[in-house]
């Protein structure tokens, strides 16, 4: 066997190869992904519960210490007001960030997919280019 053949055989074979690697690591990351998601969302979820058990305590124990010492916890009309409308536009506003996120990553996703479905032209664009490289610069023999 020539040394340009064994070279060959050595290249396909190093390919194939990294092919085959390339494709167990996607699938382990594929199988692997729902176990994530489930796992950050649960996280999350308990992340919130713990947040809001932490300050419906606080209030209780606050609103029990108040009571027992005897001081006055009414507000007016007005600062009642701005509290109650304060919140609205917090909850407000964090509605709107989530649909801002939500359209990005939609956005981002759908590029995603016009990139995967052009995959195969921008690699056979490439390979034409490369092609045209080696045939410019391969020495014509006479």
């Amino acid at each position: 066997m020539s040394t340009q053949s064994q070279k060959t055989n050595q290249t396909s074979s190093i390919y194939a190869i990294y092919k085959q690697n390339v494709q167990k690591y996607f699938e382990s990351i594929t199988k692997n992904t729902p176990q994530y998601f489930q796992a950050s969302t649960h996280f999350q979820e308990e992340c919130m519960k713990a947040a809001e058990k932490s300050f419906d305590a606080a209030i209780s124990m606050q609103q029990e210490f108040a009571q027992k010492s005897g001081m006055i916890t009414e507000i007016p009309d007005a600062a009642k007001t701005v509290i109650v409308d304060s919140n609205k536009q917090i909850v407000q506003a964090g509605s709107i960030q989530n649909q801002i996120v939500k359209t990005a990553m939609d956005a981002t996703t759908q590029n995603i997919k016009a990139f995967n479905d052009n995959v195969s032209a921008f690699t056979d664009l490439n390979k034409n280019i490369i092609q045209s490289w080696i045939s410019t610069f391969t020495p014509t023999r006479n």
